[in-house]
């Protein structure tokens, strides 16, 4: 006789269509309990305003105060930061992770920025570079980069010695050994820490945008602050984690295409 599936079994995947079915229950309680409290009258309008005023909220944002460009605008920041934290972080951390000299002269450096909150770093960043748009993309540099650096010395390490070893043992040199074995061995992990790094920037843009609000969903935020606009706020959160979702999205499918080999030894 077949023996009956343990619905929470440790460490096991359930049927699709369970997961998918599981995955509306959370939502559809936290939409049923807002509608509940303001529209049943439980809480103030201007303390949690009712899915319909943050529907209308939200075409409000889109057609008077032009979101679309706000979201490029941030969008842009975000990118621009990635870009230059993944351009300085990933041939240093491969460096440290395969080359312990390398590692120990700047791990004391690297190592106390992880423990440092970003917000302390933006007086400094205002005196480097003004409260302009370099602020603010040095803000996002920083906030990815001390992240994104322990995880590609991380993932450098932790290549099987087995690969190296026989690479050097079929007569590969020090850098062959890197570019041929070490570093396709740790893209796929290196590639979904950028889901991280993704969400990490998302979180960051708004305290980025906070000085000097004149662009952005920063900006945005502000206004429904100066305006007392709950809507508005709550309209600025939907928006930033829809983003924040399809952008995650994104990265994912693209990991499942480059990666495909992953997928199939799994």
């Amino acid at each position: 006789m077949a023996r009956k599936k343990d619905f929470f079994a440790l460490r096991e995947p359930l049927p699709s269509g369970t997961a998918a079915a599981l995955g509306f229950v959370a939502p559809t309680f936290v939409l049923a309990a807002w509608c509940i409290a303001s529209y049943g009258g439980l809480a103030p309008p201007d303390f949690l305003p009712s899915p319909t005023e943050v529907l209308r909220g939200t075409l409000q944002l889109f057609i008077e105060h032009d979101l679309w460009s706000a979201i490029w605008i941030s969008t842009r920041r975000i990118g621009i930061a990635f870009l230059l934290a993944s351009a300085v972080a990933l041939p240093l951390g491969v460096l440290m992770g395969a080359f312990e000299p390398i590692n120990r002269l700047f791990e004391p450096i690297m190592a106390p920025l992880r423990y440092m909150p970003i917000s302390a770093f933006i007086p400094l960043l205002i005196l480097w570079f003004g409260i302009y748009e370099s602020e603010k993309i040095a803000f996002l540099f920083i906030g990815v980069f001390v992240y994104l650096l322990p995880v590609v010395v991380q993932a450098i390490r932790a290549v099987p010695d087995e690969l190296v070893q026989t690479a050097r043992t079929l007569g590969a040199s020090k850098l062959q050994v890197v570019f041929t074995v070490l570093v396709p061995s740790s893209l796929p992990e290196i590639f979904d820490s950028f889901r991280v790094m993704n969400a990490i920037s998302w979180t960051y843009v708004i305290l980025a945008e906070a000085v000097n609000p004149e662009h952005g969903l920063g900006y945005m935020v502000e206004l429904a602050r100066t305006h007392q606009k709950a809507a508005w706020s709550f309209a600025g959160l939907i928006v930033i984690g829809g983003i924040g979702l399809l952008t995650d999205f994104l990265i994912r499918t693209l990991s499942s295409m480059i990666f495909r080999w992953r997928e199939k030894s799994e």
